[in-house]
């Protein structure tokens, strides 16, 4: 009696292939992991993977650079509608600090290319989305800015704040067994900690 293959549900093999690049982008750099490795570890051809992002530079930007941005972009939308007198400093700094370090634990991938993407050409950084990431800061560093003239500071970069809050959120997701070995401090403590730095080094600096 002839054996029928078993069908994937609908849409099965996108995230099994989803979830292998994350895991693997994590392990080693973006050049050093191959469209088989990826495939392999999925469970799927390497045919599938092909057919259902046409290149890994694709599934990269899709699996580790849209989370990101995607972020990013609902964060700007979020702070356009902000009033000001409205707003509690603290729920703000905690709604931005707990969800990128949460896109950033899970897509540590993202991290270890960004820190080698100097060695990328730049077609790579086009294909792989990197160029999305750098919109993404220059958005954030905009914000940083509105956010200081907002409460009166003055400095000569106002968008570093934005890039060093990114820059600890980033270390702390990073590094964290390296830090803390395999009894890591809860994910509600972390980002508390992260946020009163980033409240109390930042919005302080001129009391």
């Amino acid at each position: 009696m002839p054996v029928t293959a078993m069908r994937r549900p609908r849409g099965e093999p996108r995230r099994l292939l989803l979830d292998a690049a994350r895991t693997l982008f994590a392990r080693q750099d973006y050049r050093s992991t191959t469209t088989r490795e990826i495939a392999a570890a999925a469970g799927v051809t390497e045919h599938l993977l092909f057919r259902h992002f046409g290149s890994k530079a694709a599934l990269f930007r899709e699996a580790l650079v849209l989370p990101f941005t995607s972020f990013v972009d609902e964060f700007g939308r979020t702070w356009q509608s902000v009033i000001p007198e409205e707003t509690d400093e603290q729920d703000l700094a905690g709604h931005f600090v707990g969800q990128l370090y949460d896109v950033f634990v899970k897509h540590q991938g993202l991290l270890l290319t960004l820190m080698a993407s100097e060695a990328l050409s730049e077609e790579e950084l086009a294909d792989t989305g990197i160029a999305d990431v750098r919109r993404a800061l220059r958005l954030l560093g905009r914000i940083s800015a509105e956010g200081m003239n907002l409460r009166g500071l003055r400095s000569d970069h106002p968008d570093l704040p934005a890039h060093s809050t990114v820059a600890m959120i980033a270390g702390m997701a990073a590094l964290r067994s390296t830090y803390f070995g395999t009894k890591p401090p809860s994910r509600e403590v972390i980002v508390e900690e992260l946020i009163q730095a980033i409240l109390h080094g930042f919005l302080h600096r001129n009391d």
